[in-house]
């Protein structure tokens, strides 16, 4: 599919995923039931690239959170999963300073616990490899490219909503998530691991 058909499927996923949010807070579980489903694939593999094996746990104490809050949650579609990453980064890194250790992918190391959050702001995978094989990839790049990463490819946000979530400027995270889709392209290509997904091929255009 060309760059104009992703853009309309992506526009479509959001804004059905805004009309399940807000009839959610209407009190509409089966709605909450599609949201989840909508978004909690990005969302755990996110948070397996920060704690690794406990990721299961952090993402349903975040749905918690998710569930208690929804009432105050403004915005729409794209909006809901920038908010649900917070949350989710958010107990990921309480998570770390209560077990005191680092997260699983080696180059995401301790002083991840020390970024700045964020108050604003997933549903898909590397098109060609498995989650847990994406994320060993991404977990050998520089903190910051890493986590970048992780939410350009893996929960899906734009370049914007990313560095609302993490609380850096929109330049600097540029920056990083190029660097670290460059590296992941070329382990990912012919002479690597694998192909280049058409994923990565996108995000890293957008990126330049």
């Amino acid at each position: 599919m060309g760059t104009g058909g992703e853009q309309r499927r992506k526009e479509q996923y959001d804004a059905e995923l805004g009309d399940a949010v807000e009839r959610a807070q209407q009190g509409d579980e089966g709605a909450f039931a599609v949201a989840y489903r909508r978004v909690q694939p990005g969302l755990l593999g996110y948070v397996r690239g920060l704690v690794g094996e406990d990721a299961e746990d952090v993402t349903s104490e975040a749905w918690l959170e998710i569930a208690r809050d929804l009432g105050r949650f403004r915005g729409d579609g794209a909006g809901f999963r920038g908010w649900t990453a917070m949350i989710a980064r958010n107990r990921a890194l309480d998570h770390l300073r209560k077990q005191k250790r680092r997260p699983r992918t080696t180059m995401i190391e301790q002083d991840v616990l020390q970024l700045p959050g964020g108050h604003d702001t997933a549903a898909a995978a590397l098109e060609t490899l498995s989650t847990e094989a994406a994320l060993e990839i991404i977990g050998t790049l520089p903190r910051e490219q890493a986590e970048a990463v992780l939410l350009r490819v893996v929960v899906g946000l734009d370049g914007a909503a990313t560095a609302r979530v993490l609380g850096k400027r929109s330049g600097a995270v540029r920056t990083s998530a190029y660097r670290g889709l460059k590296r992941l392209a070329e382990q990912l290509s012919p002479g690597g691991t694998g192909a280049v997904t058409n994923r990565t091929r996108r995000t890293l255009r957008d990126e330049v």
